[in-house]
């Protein structure tokens, strides 16, 4: 039984390596802003599931803390890329406002 669970948590984390690749290549094509940081949110939480189940698979506890970690980091990076994004955004969405403001008063 022992070597089936080793097995399982082996092809779970080949699988969510998988998917991180997927992920990786949504973040590089887009096709936007938005489509980037969900894949880059997706990307931080799997590595974070694998972490943990390397932690179950390896018997070390210190590898939670670790994950627990990077789970704050991730947090933090998607909500510093959205609020860049949305400076972005509301930025752009002014100059147009300028733009018709300026052909109005001609």
């Amino acid at each position: 039984m022992e070597q089936f669970f080793h097995g399982f948590l082996v092809v779970c984390m080949a699988v969510l390596a998988v998917c991180i690749i997927a992920c990786i290549i949504r973040a590089i094509l887009g096709p936007r802003i938005s489509d980037r940081i969900v894949a880059i949110n997706m990307i931080g939480t799997m590595s974070i599931i694998i972490i943990t189940l390397m932690s179950v698979l390896l018997h070390e506890g210190y590898l939670v803390d670790v994950a627990m970690l990077y789970a704050m980091l991730s947090f933090l990076a998607v909500v510093v890329l959205t609020k860049v994004y949305m400076g972005v955004y509301v930025e752009k969405h002014q100059k147009e406002e300028k733009k018709k403001e300026a052909k109005e008063e001609k």
